[in-house]
């Protein structure tokens, strides 16, 4: 990773490096099992450290390594949410060819605001399955292996997953 440059001591910098050294492999490995996509765990991590280098006047080195992973853990989780949006919406609103009426864009705007909320009231556990299963595309067998669960554990998240969205959107997915 290169470092920053501008008007910074070399404490600073040479705390990053360090930091960045020690960790950089464990949040890429954590990211990736989180994701199951080495790209995507390879911008989790990049976002983890611009996240601690813009915070660290205030990091305790105490807290430092939890600290790291929750990070890493929130932007993982801000990444699916924000695509299962963008993929449900886009699958849920027909495309049409003429053009669109004020109504239309009002009632889309309406849904993707009550879908973001619903996604968002999913338990972190049935909402990765959710997700992995939705927008990846993963059968519950490749889903059970990544997570290293049973297949009934993945049938059971997938079930309160699905259970919240309808209760919530009233839809049936």
């Amino acid at each position: 990773m290169t470092l920053p440059s501008g008007n910074h001591s070399k404490e600073e910098l040479d705390w990053f490096r360090q930091v960045y050294d020690t960790h950089y492999e464990g949040i890429r490995s954590f990211a990736y099992f989180k994701t199951g996509d080495p790209h995507l765990a390879d911008d989790v991590v990049q976002d983890t450290f611009l996240k601690l280098w813009s915070i660290r006047s205030k990091v305790k080195n105490e807290t430092l390594k939890s600290l790291l992973y929750t990070i890493a853990s929130n932007i993982v989780k801000n990444q699916y949410k924000q695509r299962q949006v963008t993929y449900r919406f886009s699958r849920l609103i027909p495309v049409d060819e003429s053009p669109h009426s004020a109504d239309t864009e009002m009632l889309s705007y309406e849904f993707q605001q009550k879908l973001e909320r619903a996604i968002a009231s999913i338990p972190e556990n049935a909402r990765v399955v959710f997700l992995m299963s939705r927008i990846e595309g993963l059968s519950y067998i490749e889903i059970a292996q990544r997570l290293s669960l049973s297949v009934k554990a993945i049938e059971k998240r997938m079930s309160e997953a699905l259970r919240v969205l309808r209760k919530s959107i009233e839809y049936k997915l």
